[in-house]
C-alpha cells in the first residue's frame, strides 16, 4: 500500500525557563491511505502535541511531514493554507470546548464550509451543512440547537461532520470518545469505521484507552516522554508486546470479568523530566529491568522483526 503520510525525525521544542521541553522527540512513522495508526501512551507523552504538529497547529523545531511526498511541515504557512489545509483536518478531544457556544448546529458545521470553499452560494452552503448532519447520524430538527442544549455524543458528531465537510484525506482523532460514555463511544467509533469505509479515509487515532485502540487501528505505536518506543501492526502488539511499558500498558487493561485474575504489571518511580532530557532511555528510572547501558545510552528504534520496531537495549530478551 502507497503511504499517504510519512513523518521523518519529526521534533517539536517548547521553551520553558528551565530549558527546552522535548514534547516530540524524534518521531519517524508512516501512515498507509485507507488505514489508521493508533498513537498510544499515558498523559503528557507527547500523544496531542505529535497531532497537532502534524496539522501545522504547531510549527515543527525539525523533521518533515510528507503528504503524498510533499513536505508539509516546511512550507510557507499560507502556502499550506492553500493547498493542503482542507485535506488535514482533526477531530479535537473535548467535543463542547471546541464548538463556539454562540452558534447552533447548522451554522458550527457551514462555518469551514464558508471559509474554504468561497465559491459556493450561501443556499448551497446551507445544502451541503445539512448533507453533512444527515452523514453523521445528526436528525435535520437539531439544525438550530446550540451545543449546551446537546450530549456528548451529538456534540462530537458536529465536530465529526465538521472535519468531513471538506472532504479530507487525513483525519487526526485526538481522544475523540474519552470524554464520553462507553455506549455512545461505540457509536462514535462505529461511525468513523463506517465514514472511513465509505470515503476512504487515513486516520491517526490518539488515545490513551488500548481496549479503543484495538478496536479501530490497523497499527499502533506506543509513545513515552516525546518518542515512540513500540511500533507494530494493531494484532501483534496483544499477541506479542516487547518493550516493558507497552507490557504495562496491556496489562492495566480491565478484564470484565470478576472471576478472572489479572497479574499487573505495577510501574514504580519517577517520571524521567522531558526537560533537557540526558541522553539515556527514557524509560529508565520506571523500569524493572534497568542496567547501567539504559542510563548511559539511549536506545534505538529498531525493527526486530517484520514491521515490528522497538526501542529497548535488551528487547531481544521480551521476545
Amino acid at each position: 500500500m502507497e503511504n499517504l503520510i510519512e513523518v521523518k525525525n519529526l521534533k517539536k521544542y517548547f521553551s520553558t525557563p528551565r530549558g527546552e521541553l522535548h514534547a516530540v522527540d524524534n518521531v519517524s512513522l508512516n501512515i498507509e491511505k485507507g488505514k489508521t495508526i493508533g498513537i498510544v501512551g499515558e498523559s503528557g507523552c507527547g500523544k496531542s502535541t505529535l497531532g497537532k504538529t502534524l496539522m501545522r497547529l504547531h510549527n515543527a523545531t525539525s523533521g518533515q511531514v510528507l503528504y503524498n511526498g510533499v513536505d508539509i511541515a516546511n512550507m510557507p504557512m499560507k502556502e499550506f493554507k492553500k493547498d493542503y489545509r482542507s485535506n488535514i483536518q482533526m477531530i479535537f478531544q473535548d467535543p463542547y470546548s471546541s464548538l463556539d457556544p454562540r452558534m447552533n448546529v447548522l451554522q458550527l458545521i457551514e462555518e469551514p464550509i464558508k471559509v474554504n470553499m468561497k465559491n459556493l452560494s450561501k443556499i448551497e452552503i446551507k445544502e451541503k451543512a445539512q448533507e453533512m448532519m444527515e452523514l453523521v447520524g445528526l436528525a435535520k430538527r437539531l439544525e438550530n440547537s446550540y451545543p449546551h442544549e446537546l450530549d456528548g455524543g451529538r456534540r462530537q458528531r458536529i465536530g465529526i461532520a465538521r472535519a468531513l465537510s471538506l472532504n479530507p484525506d487525513f483525519i487526526v482523532c485526538d481522544e475523540p470518545v474519552s470524554a464520553l460514555d462507553v455506549s455512545i463511544q461505540a457509536q462514535i467509533l462505529n461511525l468513523l469505521q463506517n465514514l472511513q469505509a465509505e470515503r476512504g479515509l487515513t486516520y491517526m487515532f490518539i488515545t490513551h484507552d488500548m481496549s479503543v485502540v484495538k478496536h479501530i487501528s490497523d497499527d499502533i505505536a506506543v509513545m513515552y516522554l516525546g518518542q515512540v518506543i513500540e511500533k507494530c501492526p494493531a494484532n501483534e502488539i496483544f499477541k506479542h508486546t516487547i518493550h516493558p511499558y507497552s507490557q504495562a500498558l496491556l496489562s492495566a487493561i480491565p478484564i470484565p470479568n470478576v472471576h478472572v485474575k489479572k497479574e499487573r504489571m505495577i510501574l514504580r518511580g519517577e517520571l524521567t523530566s522531558p526537560i533537557n532530557p540526558k541522553k539515556c532511555c527514557r524509560f529508565v528510572a520506571r523500569c524493572p529491568y534497568a542496567t547501567e547501558k539504559c542510563h548511559n545510552e539511549e536506545p534505538e528504534l529498531r525493527e526486530l522483526k517484520t514491521n515490528h520496531s522497538v526501542a529497548c537495549h535488551y528487547a531481544e530478551k521480551f521476545m
